[in-house]
């Protein structure tokens, strides 16, 4: 509205706007009067003259003002008699707001805390050689400095941040925030609420399956998934299958009992059951159709983008497998840097193997906020390799059968899949690392490996199954190698931090679990697609069993998890206790976001990674 500037009318509304202006800035609520008292025409024209000079929100009065020619004067319209003006409850909402924090925070600390028992390992062996203790001082065969470890212990003892400072590291590398699991969450549960199942002990049968099925992984990692066929032919594949169908601890999927080649390398779950003791589960849909989740594949559709998940893998050559020199080895556990690298291929490809695996679970794309993009679009009617698969909200979606309303970005729409999606990940890290660091503290693969190869080669006694001494692969691995270490993937080996449970598959398991509570789990996947196996820089259609999306979800957790296992920095339970613990921290969370919403909600239902249904 523009006003003449030598006019009365105007000097006198420039005064009362800078007035109401400074009204404004008061830390009130808007008075009645302001809406619905009878005021001054003049008084009232002023407020109006606030509201434009204001850039309050166009339209509000766009009913009862209108501009009349030959005059910069608004007129003031009477409205209808039926006219109510807006308004709203501001003290009603501010305290609801109050209301559900405080209930969620009380429902939450309500909440016991269970037994966080251990496999008593670190307290059995006083040389400390089934604790993780890479990053600190050792000596030649490996063995902690007890000086450098009893540093640690104390920082971890002390809730001190100071006492951090003093940990004695033996190389330039440092620990991965052992302070972070003690920030407090203002959503979900406390890390020391949720537990886990006690690991293997160090000299266990299954121990010595977990290491067995890893070092498989590797010698395997250049075949394709392709090959791992019931009716394959390829002798690598078949030996392997093999050597775990001899091991009476190896817990992963089996088919009647056997290890089967088609289930080889797929995702499972433990959970602690009613007893004290561990449950496996095969994750539903994990075992049903290719190794690779649809949602590593199809083309990301991003509003008016799209890309295409072509990866950068690394070149299948004996210069990436890392320490299998016993130096090189040594020198990591130290804390030191070997100062080698990754020799990549320089054509990018889809994922097909149990390489590609590792390097896209050593540096993940941003998989699950692409795993909701392809979800929310749909499919292109025109190429059945582009565009999303379309799939419908949960169908406890409030809006599914509103008649008036649309979800959006603020409640149950796109934006707010994205949000969660981003939200539960260093909440599910928070409570992974807290295991790691103040619970369990397991030693790596990669430790492991050196226990083993000391064995062999110096003559230690280290209480290693003979389960691993009566196997093929460390033949295998000393005719490639000349030496028995695990070979590695990453030039650093395992993050500087426990191995139990899995940080990334921790995440997994969360940012799955949100998924599946938001979006129709039992929708079937159109269009499913592989790899073309002569060609791998090229999608095909995929022809077998129907693809669901919490099946290809599921699979997407288990293929990243697992992907640390294919790299050699992680065993089959760290995978498989962090989608479990992964999922609770998720549902958790969920719990307090359903206190929030206004809209008429029955709760989040979806399958559990052990295949039972639950609403929150």
């Amino acid at each position: 509205m523009q006003l003449d500037p030598n006019s009365h009318q105007g000097s006198e509304q420039d005064t009362q706007v800078n007035s109401e202006i400074d009204k404004l800035k008061q830390p009130r609520v808007a008075s009645k009067r302001f809406f619905g008292s009878r005021t001054s025409r003049r008084s009232f024209l002023g407020r109006a003259g606030l509201f434009s000079a204001a850039s309050v929100v166009a339209g509000v009065f766009s009913s009862s003002l209108s501009l009349k020619k030959g005059g910069n004067v608004v007129q003031a319209q009477r409205p209808p008699a039926t006219f109510t003006p807006a308004t709203f409850n501001y003290s009603n909402f501010r305290n609801r707001a109050f209301q559900v924090r405080t209930r969620a925070a009380r429902v939450n600390s309500e909440i016991f805390i269970p037994p966080h028992p251990t496999n008593g390992d670190e307290a059995k062996y006083a040389n400390k050689i089934a604790t993780d203790t890479r990053g600190l001082p050792h000596n030649k065969l490996g063995e902690v400095d007890l000086k450098a470890y009893q540093s640690f212990i104390n920082a971890l003892n002390s809730d001190d941040p100071n006492e951090y400072e003093k940990i004695i590291l033996g190389g330039k590398r440092k620990l991965v925030q052992p302070l972070g699991p003690l920030a407090v969450s203002l959503s979900g549960l406390n890390p020391t609420q949720l537990t886990i199942p006690v690991p293997p002990t160090l000299d266990s049968a299954e121990q010595a399956a977990e290491f067995l099925e890893i070092a498989w992984q590797q010698l395997l990692q250049d075949v394709p998934f392709s090959e791992f066929r019931n009716n394959t032919t390829n002798p690598l594949i078949l030996a392997a299958v093999q050597d775990l169908n001899r091991l009476s601890a190896f817990k992963g999927p089996k088919q009647n009992g056997r290890v089967t080649p088609e289930l080889l390398f797929r995702g499972t779950a433990i959970y602690v059951n009613g007893s004290g003791g561990t449950t496996y589960y095969t994750l539903p849909g994990v075992d049903v159709g290719p190794y690779v989740s649809q949602f590593l594949l199809r083309s990301v559709p991003a509003g008016t983008q799209s890309y295409v998940q072509l990866n950068r893998v690394p070149l299948a050559i004996p210069e990436n497998s890392f320490q299998t020199n016993y130096n090189e080895w040594l020198l990591v556990q130290n804390g030191g840097d070997s100062g080698r690298t990754i020799k990549f291929d320089s054509t990018r490809r889809y994922f097909i193997n149990g390489r590609d695996q590792s390097e896209i679970a050593h540096t993940p794309p941003p998989v699950y906020a692409n795993a909701a993009l392809i979800l929310l679009a749909k499919p292109a009617i025109d190429n059945f390799l582009a565009g999303g698969v379309g799939s419908p909200y949960n169908p406890g979606n409030p809006y599914n059968n509103s008649k008036t309303q649309a979800s959006g970005s603020a409640t149950f729409g796109p934006g707010y899949s994205q949000s969660l999606i981003a939200w539960v990940a260093p909440h599910a890290i928070r409570a992974a690392y807290w295991q790691k660091y103040y619970v369990h503290r397991r030693l790596r693969a990669e430790a492991y490996g050196g226990l083993v190869h000391n064995n062999k080669v110096n003559k230690t006694n280290y209480p290693i199954h003979p389960d691993v001494f009566n196997s093929e692969v460390l033949d295998r691995f000393f005719s490639k190698n000349k030496s028995y270490l695990l070979p590695q993937a990453f030039p650093e080996g395992a993050p500087f931090h426990s191995s139990y449970p899995g940080g990334a598959s921790v995440s997994a398991g969360a940012s799955v679990t949100i998924l599946k509570a938001l979006f129709d789990e039992s929708y079937v996947i159109p269009n499913p697609v592989v790899a073309d196996p002569k060609d791998p820089t090229k999608l095909i259609p995929y022809q077998g069993p129907l693809l669901t999306v919490g099946g290809e979800l599921n699979k997407l957790a288990a293929n990243i998890g697992l992907g640390r296992d294919s790299a050699g920095i992680h065993w089959r339970t760290d995978a498989a206790a962090s989608l479990a613990l992964g999922e609770a921290i998720a549902i958790s969370i969920l719990r307090d976001e359903k206190l929030t919403f206004r809209e008429k909600f029955a709760g989040f239902t979806f399958t559990k990674f052990d295949g039972t249904k639950i609403t929150i």
